[in-house]
């Protein structure tokens, strides 16, 4: 069977959750997935500027995966989705980083965004209101997923 990548975009706390004992397991499974083609990942300017001020160790291990993924860079587009998502009230200012990561997988057309976060981005109340805004400003809809749910326990690992 022919498979092609999917397009992941993976926030900050993923390469962070490689070095915490809670999420280290699914968060490397989710790196070799991406290492091992199943996934395309999608990094932004947002990544590398919160993975600068993250401890050595992420750093050292996000390097290399970084400079592999694509970029998703913050045009005017993803800007405006950004706004519409304040405005709506789906996070407040202070989390504006954190919508912004949700805005720049969506206009990058990413089928999926994996985070740990689940205050702002993966929760149950959250993800529908990104994507009735997705909808709304004319994107398709995005699965917003933590690692655990994206990654293969079998053992058939691509």
């Amino acid at each position: 069977m022919l498979r092609f990548p999917i397009r992941v975009y993976a926030d900050t706390s993923v390469y962070g959750g490689v070095f915490d004992d809670e999420f280290a397991l699914a968060s490397r499974r989710f790196f070799d997935r991406v290492t091992k083609g199943a996934f395309r990942l999608v990094t932004s300017p947002i990544v590398a500027q919160e993975l600068a001020d993250a401890p050595p160790e992420v750093q050292e291990f996000a390097q290399p995966i970084a400079d592999e993924a694509e970029e998703a860079l913050i045009t005017d587009e993803a800007t405006r989705l950004h706004e519409a998502y304040l405005e709506a009230g789906i996070v407040g200012e202070r989390q504006g980083d954190d919508a912004l990561h949700v805005a720049l997988a969506t206009v990058a057309g990413c089928a999926v965004i994996v985070s740990w976060n689940f205050k702002h981005i993966v929760h149950l109340e959250k993800i529908p209101l990104y994507n009735a805004l997705n909808t709304m400003n004319g994107y398709n809809a995005i699965a917003i997923y933590s690692p655990l749910e994206v990654v293969d326990y079998g053992e058939e690992a691509l």
